[in-house]
């Protein structure tokens, strides 16, 4: 997956909600570290948002079903008999074990493989093997699957946790209007490849994909491609929107410059959308990376407090000639290529976030992303930090550091009013 890439700019967008400006400062270092934080971040974060679960292409026929994760609840998607989208936790109410595994298509109902207990789509609980032997115990209308929410937002399907979260449509605003033109929902997977893991809390991993900041030293071959002067990211209140247009200029590098000449913009994309790549970032873990040739989604989830799980998935059109597929197989080859920086990135972060003494530095204004991300963690993980006493002593001794951090932005700002007036 590639990494996004962030400007010196940040503009809200008010038809998305009015997003306060971000603070200008990095969390900090035990947001990353700390594995007391792990129960709180399930409960008040990942169980709390709209986790994205996969493709409405694995769900076209009743009976179809793909399991997904919220945090660490399993949960499954599926399709019923009126052709509506139902999702419930992945596990069976008589002794916990999972219910299904993967993708695909279930026959009549859902049937538990440990002991058989079969439950329709609509989630009720209609068989139970020697059903006779549990006497007055057993009550089956007492024992559906437990539901979760589930709404599709241009062929991605999402799942929510919480029966009290905002609709995913209002969330967003007019990002569905912007996503309508690449036709998420009419494309076809393709290049599967193994999920993976990077070795960093999944809030670095998050940090590093949302700013551009890094490109210039760390990614030399998006250095060549793209026209890092006009990298832009736009700031709304529950998602970010990047824009990063292709250099003009040919890259000096083969592969690169193959994928420059052969892309072609997909079915519904302007002419000129064939010459910038684009990135999605809804928080708190979902990516969507938007290229002329083909569109990739990334969930970014904890394993641990220094690992992350990571789902990817690739989607394009379906009957592309040899031309855009070789473009589409560049695509995939160079963005492999930033990945692999990308995780030595990571790293390197992780175990430097761990050094006795160290405080966050401020923000670039090409950080903005970061900071906006920065501020919804602290606002979700509040109630938290303020419930114990070793929190509220770890909060404190980070006050201190935001404090700092706060200062040392306000002194990069008026050296850059000085500049400016100069």
């Amino acid at each position: 997956m590639d990494t996004a890439v962030a400007s010196p700019t940040s503009t809200p967008a008010s038809a998305n909600g009015s997003a306060a400006a971000p603070s200008g400062v990095a969390l900090e270092p035990h947001y990353y570290t700390d594995p007391s934080l792990e129960p709180a971040e399930q409960e008040l974060i990942f169980e709390r948002t709209w986790q994205l679960a996969g493709h409405v292409c694995q769900l076209q026929t009743t009976g179809s079903y793909i399991t997904a994760a919220a945090g660490n609840q399993p949960v499954l998607v599926v399709r019923d008999e009126k052709g509506a989208l139902r999702a419930y936790l992945n596990v069976c109410r008589h002794r916990g074990s999972r219910l299904l595994s993967g993708s695909g298509q279930c026959k009549a109902a859902i049937r538990c493989r440990y002991h058989g207990w079969t439950y329709k789509m609509d989630g009720s609980l209609i068989g139970v093997p020697e059903g006779m032997a549990f006497g007055s115990k057993l009550d089956k209308k007492s024992l559906p699957l437990m539901p979760v929410r589930v709404e599709e937002m241009c062929g991605l399907v999402f799942v929510n946790l919480d029966p009290e979260a905002t609709p995913l449509a209002e969330l967003v605003g007019d990002l569905p209007q912007r996503l309508a033109p690449y036709r998420i929902e009419t494309l076809t997977p393709f290049a599967p490849g193994p999920n993976g893991s990077q070795p960093a809390n999944w809030k670095v991993v998050a940090d590093n994909y949302i700013e551009g900041y890094h490109i210039p030293i760390a990614h030399p071959g998006l250095m060549r491609m793209l026209d890092y002067k006009h990298y832009d990211v736009e700031v709304n209140e529950h998602y970010l929107w990047f824009e990063a247009p292709m250099r003009e200029k040919p890259s000096s590098n083969r592969l690169e410059r193959l994928y420059a000449q052969l892309v072609t913009p997909m079915p519904g994309l302007p002419e000129r959308d064939r010459t910038v790549w684009r990135y999605v970032y809804i928080y708190p873990n979902t990516t969507i990376d938007l290229y002329p040739d083909q569109i990739g989604t990334w969930q970014i989830l904890p394993k641990g407090v220094a690992a992350t799980h990571d789902v990817w998935a690739s989607y394009r059109p379906a009957g592309a000639d040899p031309r855009t597929r070789f473009a589409q197989w560049a695509n995939q080859r160079l963005n492999t290529l930033v990945l692999d920086e990308d995780v030595d990135l990571v790293d390197n972060v992780q175990q430097g976030l761990q050094t006795r003494g160290y405080r966050c530095g401020p923000l670039s204004r090409r950080e903005n992303g970061v900071a906006w991300f920065a501020d919804r963690i602290r606002a979700d993980l509040a109630p938290a930090l303020a419930a114990g006493g070793a929190d509220k002593a770890a909060g404190a001794g980070d006050a201190g550091d935001a404090d700092d951090a706060a200062g040392a932005n306000d002194a990069a700002g008026a050296d850059d009013a000085g500049g400016a007036a100069a």
